[in-house]
């Protein structure tokens, strides 16, 4: 006795709930997909462009050329939109005549936070959904598993004489349900990790930019 034990034939044999939670499971994994792919491309972009932006920081370059320079650019990394913000506010402060190094300094740290963080959230977009993705469908799979084995024996409760042939393909189809939860679990957690581990040495590049930042401006603050 041959049966078609397929993934295909068995998605299509299985119960409508398990169906449902097939397909449920089939979106999640392509939307978590999507979302791996766009940060992929969104992280290595930051990082080359904060790379070749620190660069140019550190070539030298007048702080007031390098000020007007950025702020024509529209593709700016999030050092330049942090680098930004902490000299706006310190030309503004000195355009009102304000003297006092600690308050020039506070002011632009300040800015330069709230940009910073700012930055942050955004890198950190999405995370959550790959984070939700990695520790529910796999549930989600065991329910469908659940589901289905508990359909395949009612189905087999009305048989007289039940043997592993009239078992297997309930139960195959029952496990499916794991198996694409677990598929669409693992790349998920996997990306996640990667991911985190990426925007934390964004973020101690950022920060490290702030402290480095911040003394420059302060000894520019000191010398008028």
């Amino acid at each position: 006795m041959n049966q078609d034990l397929s993934i295909v034939s068995l998605i299509l044999h299985a119960s409508f709930a398990v169906q449902l939670v097939i397909a449920g499971l089939l979106l999640v994994s392509l939307a978590s997909w999507s979302v791996i792919f766009g940060k992929l491309i969104g992280l290595s972009q930051i990082k080359r462009r904060n790379d070749a932006f620190e660069a140019e920081f550190w070539s030298g370059k007048n702080l007031n050329d390098l000020y007007q320079s950025v702020g024509n650019r529209t593709d700016g990394a999030p050092l330049e939109r942090i680098f930004a913000s902490g000299m706006r506010e310190f030309l503004k402060l000195r355009e009102k005549r304000v003297t006092d190094a600690g308050a020039l300094l506070d002011a632009a740290r300040r800015a330069m936070r709230a940009s910073f963080q700012r930055e942050l959230d955004a890198m950190e977009s999405n995370l959550s959904f790959l984070a939700s993705v990695g520790s529910v469908s796999p549930y989600v799979g065991l329910f469908g598993t659940i589901w289905g084995i508990m359909h395949a024996f009612v189905g087999l409760s009305n048989l007289q004489q039940v043997t592993l042939a009239t078992v297997a393909p309930g139960i195959a189809e029952a496990l499916v349900a794991t198996a694409i939860g677990l598929f669409a679990a693992i790349p998920a957690v996997l990306a996640y990790n990667r991911f985190a581990r990426q925007i934390d040495r964004s973020a101690i590049t950022l920060e490290t930019f702030i402290e480095e930042f911040s003394n420059i401006l302060q000894r520019n603050a000191t010398q008028h």
